[in-house]
């Protein structure tokens, strides 16, 4: 009988279990690792939606003009740990590099290809598992005030160019599909198509029991280092060992600190984003509602009203800023009367690279490392696709799309 070719995942989030179940259906013997127990990090505090339609990226030529006044205003979307910024240098030189229409437009186009396709991969995972009610149907909102409208008008227009689905929506049918949030919008765009999740995290450990439950192994470990016997790679904890003849890296915001152990310098940071819960309001809202203006959004989920976002450049060693917790509070009443107090407060991190796409694919340097990262506000929405695309390419099989873009070699 033929041996199976083992297989190591770093990483029990979305990604990294969407990879292992993924290998596990083309016949690969998969362990997965995580320092934590599975979905504790950003699969767990996200904003649980599933956005096929959110090709167009932060990387805009007019968002340069706009962050100055994002920065000033406590209420803004963006903010900064002041003793982050002489690290952060890097990371924005390289982000304004790539603010220009046509590397927006390269953004665009290729997160189009995996998001078009996202959605299908989710469901041929779905089908192994009950999910009981977690995902609905209803579509996501997008609403906005009467400022910057230039901005919305030029993402309308490149969703357009690039062949999104939306549907533009004026005040009346904004309230008609959400009458209690306050009639302070202009307009906004309604993705009916778009899905939420009730539970991130549940929808998270139901894939992972079937993983187990297929024969998967799992080991609550923390990676800490990597090396090679022959080319076959070799995971190190503090005590142990364990030799693969290949390894996926999908350990979202802390894959850095392994890919710079294999001379690999990816330049990627992370958007810290925070989250709070209004218990027994998710009757609020009938689906999720993003006010744009502010770079936020809430979310009905079993745990309450989840409100979700802001994005705050700090590293992964800082602190909660309570700051951007207040701005969450403030920013839903100002959306919704008669909130009580707000539960959890939350901090996760974003994988953020400074062109806006993923990393998808070979290591430079290795050829048996494979990485699934760095998809920023898209991780959750790009989980299945990533899985099936990298274990397409481990198993040596046709995927029939431009992979190229998503490479680690973009930064060499």
């Amino acid at each position: 009988m033929e041996k199976k070719i083992k297989i190591g995942v770093i990483g029990a989030g979305i990604q990294g279990v969407c990879n292992a179940l993924f290998l596990q259906k083309k016949g690969f013997e998969v362990t997965l690792f995580d320092r934590y127990e599975p979905g504790n990090s950003a699969s767990y505090g996200n904003a649980g939606h599933f956005s096929p339609y959110a090709s167009v990226s932060l990387n805009r030529p007019d968002v340069l003009l706009d962050v100055p006044a994002m920065l000033l205003s406590s209420r803004g979307p963006l903010a900064l740990k002041w003793n982050y910024v002489p690290k952060m240098i890097p990371w924005f030189t390289r982000f304004i590099l790539n603010c220009s229409k046509k590397k927006m437009m390269h953004t665009a186009k290729y997160m189009h290809q995996v998001l078009d396709i996202a959605l299908p991969a989710f469901d041929e995972l779905f089908e192994n598992i009950d999910l009981e009610g977690l995902v609905e149907n209803k579509g996501i909102l997008y609403i906005w005030d009467k400022t910057n409208l230039k901005s919305r008008e030029l993402e309308i227009n490149m969703r357009k160019e690039i062949g999104v689905e939306q549907q533009i929506v004026t005040p009346k049918e904004i309230h008609d599909l959400e009458p209690n949030i306050k009639p302070f919008y202009h307009g906004g765009v309604f993705y009916n198509y778009a899905r939420h999740a009730r539970d991130p995290q549940k929808i998270l450990l139901k894939l992972f029991d079937f993983f187990m439950k297929k024969g998967g192994k799992f080991l609550k470990v923390n990676i800490k280092d990597l090396d090679f016997d022959d080319e076959k790679p070799v995971l190190r904890s503090e005590a142990q060992r364990f030799i693969f003849d290949k390894i996926v890296i999908a350990c979202g915001a802390f894959s850095k600190r392994l890919t710079d152990k294999l001379h690999e310098n990816i330049p990627m940071d992370t958007e810290r984003g925070y989250h709070i819960h209004f218990k027994g309001c998710d009757n609020l809202i009938s689906r999720p509602v993003v006010y744009q203006n502010r770079g936020f959004g809430m979310t009905p989920m079993d745990q309450g009203l989840r409100v979700v976002g802001t994005v705050e450049f700090g590293g992964l060693n800082n602190p909660i800023t309570k700051s951007r917790i207040k701005n969450l509070i403030l920013n839903a009443k100002d959306m919704l009367d008669g909130l009580p107090e707000h539960t959890d407060e939350w901090l996760g991190f974003r994988p953020t690279l400074p062109d806006f796409l993923p990393v998808i694919g070979n290591s430079k340097n290795y050829k048996n490392v494979y990485y699934s990262f760095g998809h920023h506000h898209l991780g959750w929405t790009l989980g299945a696709i990533s899985g099936k695309i990298v274990s397409k390419m481990i198993a040596n099989e046709k995927t029939n799309l431009d992979l190229k873009p998503y490479s680690s070699l973009r930064f060499s």
